[in-house]
């Protein structure tokens, strides 16, 4: 069983995107790179974080292995298009484990339906009992960083239901590579679908519109400017292509709850995963 002491012994360097006391962050094998960000382990202190602590949302899906006084239990947060507080949650367990997905990631993994996981919190168990198990196995007979990373690697690669939709890959492509500033018509021209077509695989296999995810991938590249303090909020808007200031306002707090200047007087109280976008 893994112990925080493990969190320094992790001798891949290759696969570490941040490591702290009390926290590890990994890189998945370079096979899954398309479907997960990275995996992560924790071992909560006492107030490792706040209690209001807000994951920012980006579309993505969340596999979380949450140890605490009464066993593991795994549970998934689908898509998200909302912001959600979990720090209380966090500082009451001893560890957590998360898989952290990519963009349409956990469709590919389980095949069902994103859109009627849009959002929701559940037990993994529920969505799929077979893998939940062995994810828990997996995670129980690890005694090191690198042991579980890879035998993560190996459960995964050994589960994946499906490659990527190769429309769908070439609009999240442009999505990306746009910042979020690109027209559902141009997505759909460029793919020779209809825009109807291009939104039902985008809420089939990302869990959302493709409108709300440019949306989302829009106001997620703005962190990176956002924490620069010399860089204006009007600057911002400007360099990523929003109509105007109330304009950058007005989406930046539709999707995460605060406005930029509020975000930026307390960046501490948010998660954001810059490494997706």
């Amino acid at each position: 069983m893994l112990s925080q002491q493990n969190l320094h012994t992790c001798r891949e360097r290759h696969r570490i995107l941040l490591q702290t006391n009390e926290f590890i962050c990994l890189l998945p094998h370079p096979h899954l790179s398309a479907y997960i960000s990275n995996y992560s382990i924790t071992f909560p202190t006492k107030d490792i974080m706040p209690d209001n602590f807000t994951a920012i949302p980006c579309g993505c899906a969340t596999l979380s292995v949450e140890r605490d006084d009464k066993g593991l239990s795994i549970h998934l947060d689908g898509p998200t298009a909302k912001p959600y507080m979990y720090g209380s949650q966090v500082n009451l367990l001893r560890m957590v484990v998360t898989i952290e997905f990519n963009p349409a990631g956990l469709y590919a993994l389980t095949g069902i339906n994103q859109n009627e996981l849009a959002d929701e919190s559940l037990p993994f168990e529920a969505v799929n009992p077979k893998l939940s198990k062995s994810l828990s196995e997996t995670v129980e007979k690890a005694h090191s960083v690198a042991e579980l990373a890879t035998d993560l690697d190996k459960l995964l690669l050994r589960h994946m239901y499906t490659a990527h939709h190769p429309q769908l890959l070439l609009s999240l492509q442009h999505i990306l590579g746009s910042a979020g500033n690109v027209s559902v018509k141009k997505l759909a021209d460029d793919i020779h679908y209809s825009e109807r077509q291009l939104n039902r695989i985008f809420k089939q296999h990302v869990g959302i519109s493709t409108k709300s995810f440019s949306k989302l991938v829009r106001i997620n590249k703005t962190f990176r400017l956002l924490k620069k303090p010399n860089i204006g909020t009007a600057f911002i808007s400007d360099v990523m292509g929003f109509h105007d200031l109330s304009h950058f306002i007005r989406d930046f707090k539709s999707v995460c709850g605060v406005t930029p200047g509020e975000y930026r007087n307390n960046m501490s109280d948010f998660y954001i995963n810059t490494s997706k976008f």
